[in-house]
């Protein structure tokens, strides 16, 4: 019992500075150190119940952990995200001397099925893009928030990082860091130029004020504030968006990465080609982008109609 005991203390020690080691990489965003902590978390709790030492639970052990998780009824693709968190803890013990082979490169990720992106159609978003109430700061400041989801197709991490500094309204462009903090320019509609420009042209300050807020000079500026006056976090943006959507009646399921499906597949149906979206959303693959292809039947069977010598 007192190694186990001694284990499981060894673990939780390795686990946090694990944590602490993809902390500090720019590559790591706020939201996957979230996911990784929890189901590192999970996992320690999980050999604590089972008196399974967690840096030494072998091929057998962890495949006894997924198989529970399965049994939980866990989704493939979250018992995929488990393993994958665990994989990777591993690799990192095994770089820094802790344990001398990475268990987890014996076990098979589960087989998550493919299922195509939602998307949004045309009357609900327009919809959800009237949803705010323009007569309040919060209102304005929401508006932003929609159209640029919108325009730009941008995870809701980036969103959360913009700062003012981040536009050129004169250019209408805005300049996102997605995964990697690889960095691209994205151009944007002139009804989400508007709408960024009218939130600060008063209700962004008015959000400060209201908070008793002051603001340095110099300095980041951050785009979106909360009523208590502090940048929004993904976590706020996703609740907003949340209250937002109920408003307009639209299903439960519609979250922000359903709004950079939509981007995607609205710009595929309107005629833009395949390697542009991919550049607009910061994919690093193109085969990643190739998906929304399947949403757009009528862009395939018009180029086949104009390109082909029978069409």
């Amino acid at each position: 019992m007192g190694d186990l005991a001694s284990s499981d203390s060894r673990a939780l020690e390795a686990v946090d500075d694990f944590i602490a080691h993809i902390a500090g990489f720019e590559g790591f965003s706020p939201e996957t150190i979230r996911a990784y902590q929890g189901h590192l978390d999970a996992y320690l709790a999980w050999s604590q119940r089972s008196g399974i030492s967690a840096l030494d639970p072998g091929v057998r052990g962890l495949r006894r952990y997924l198989a529970e998780l399965k049994a939980a009824r866990y989704a493939p693709r979250t018992i995929a995200a488990h393993l994958s968190a665990i994989r990777s803890f591993f690799s990192w013990a095994v770089v820094v001397g802790i344990v001398p082979a990475n268990p987890a490169d014996a076990v098979q990720m589960p087989k998550i099925p493919k299922s195509l992106p939602k998307t949004v159609g045309t009357t609900d978003m327009r919809r959800l893009l009237e949803t705010p109430d323009l007569g309040s700061a919060e209102g304005v400041r929401d508006r932003a928030m929609l159209e640029l989801f919108y325009a730009t197709g941008a995870r809701i991490a980036e969103l959360s990082h913009l700062d003012i500094e981040s536009f050129d309204l004169e250019t209408g462009t805005v300049r996102l860091f997605g995964k990697g903090s690889k960095e691209r320019i994205v151009p944007m509609y002139r009804k989400a130029v508007d709408a960024v420009r009218d939130y600060l042209d008063g209700p962004r300050d008015s959000l400060l004020a209201a908070a008793g807020r002051r603001e340095e000079g110099a300095g980041r500026h951050a785009l979106f504030i909360s009523s208590r006056g502090n940048r929004m976090d993904a976590n706020a943006l996703r609740y907003r968006f949340r209250v937002l959507c109920r408003k307009a009646g639209l299903p439960a399921d519609v979250t922000p990465h359903v709004m950079r499906h939509t981007f995607a597949t609205d710009l595929l149906s309107g005629g833009a080609d395949l390697r542009s979206v991919q550049e607009l959303l910061g994919h690093a693959s193109l085969s990643t982008t190739t998906l929304y292809t399947h949403l757009t039947p009528g862009r395939l069977k018009a180029a086949v109609k104009g390109s082909h010598p029978r069409g």
